[in-house]
């Protein structure tokens, strides 16, 4: 009995020792404390211009935020088209581009304005996963705005050739675009339509309007439809093909209406390969 009550510890000893145990554990909270707080304000005060790399870099350098003002999740900046890395080209849309993030329930809630382009307040939902991300555009009563064509010359040729006039206006019922492991999915459908177009290459004063769309659902896999058609004008268009996310495959032809050959011969040597009358259309 005695030896026992000689290894067993002075209620001291078992006192430093508890006391250890909490200061331990005091430090290890710190430590997660304070690196969740550094975490957290980097989140919360990131700049606008880290969301402007990632874009350059998702682009290839085609679409730029420029003059980028406040933070990852309230800012603006001046939406640039260029020709990609070591182009000359550039074109600016008017006014700023302005977005706001919010978590919610499931990522991020989106919110952009810009009053030369977008119709109101574009809403969108970005839930990014381990291997990619999920963009959600929901249904809208009317199109999501409206772009001047000579937006696109400062993505080079052959659109600094055309110098195109008229509008683009984009619209669609409801898309999901995912991204998982670097290959891109559209479920839904996508419009976009080139209002009364007109071209310095031709002597007429509009080429028509046209409808380019694309359409996927899920049982179609990563194999999105895409559709050109003339709704009016004096240059028919028209084709059909396929996007991957990784490639397009479209063919189409181009042609003049009745009495309107001559008007259009110098836009219909650029389009495409001639075939007498036409001119054809071939991507990927």
């Amino acid at each position: 009995m005695r030896s026992a009550l000689l290894r067993r510890p002075a209620p001291a000893a078992q006192s430093d020792r508890a006391w250890q145990r909490a200061q331990h554990a005091t430090r290890r909270w710190a430590l997660w404390g304070a690196a969740t707080g550094v975490l957290l304000g980097v989140l919360l005060f990131l700049p606008a211009s880290w969301l402007a790399e990632r874009v350059q870099q998702a682009t290839g350098e085609r679409l730029l935020l420029a003059d980028v003002r406040g933070s990852v999740w309230n800012g603006s900046a001046v939406l640039l088209l260029t020709g990609g890395p070591g182009s000359r080209d550039a074109s600016a849309l008017p006014g700023r581009l302005r977005w706001r993030l919010r978590p919610a329930w499931r990522g991020l809630r989106i919110t952009a304005e810009q009053a030369c382009c977008l119709n109101g307040k574009l809403h969108l939902q970005l839930q990014p996963t381990l291997s990619g991300f999920t963009l959600v555009l929901p249904a809208r009563p009317q199109a999501i705005g409206q772009w001047p064509t000579r937006w696109l010359e400062g993505l080079g040729a052959p659109w600094n050739t055309l110098q195109l006039g008229g509008t683009l206006q984009l619209s669609s019922p409801g898309l999901t675009i995912e991204q998982v492991a670097g290959r891109t999915r559209l479920t839904g459908t996508l419009e976009l339509q080139a209002q009364s177009l007109s071209s310095r290459l031709s002597t007429l004063d509009s080429l028509g309007s046209y409808r380019l769309a694309l359409r996927s659902d899920a049982a179609a896999g990563d194999a999105v439809q895409v559709s050109l058609q003339t709704l009016e004008g004096a240059l028919r268009l028209s084709g059909s093909g396929q996007w991957t996310g990784a490639r397009l495959r479209f063919r189409g032809q181009a042609q003049a209406a009745e009495g309107q050959e001559s008007g259009l011969v110098n836009l219909l040597n650029i389009i495409g390969r001639r075939q007498g009358a036409s001119a054809v259309i071939s991507i990927g």
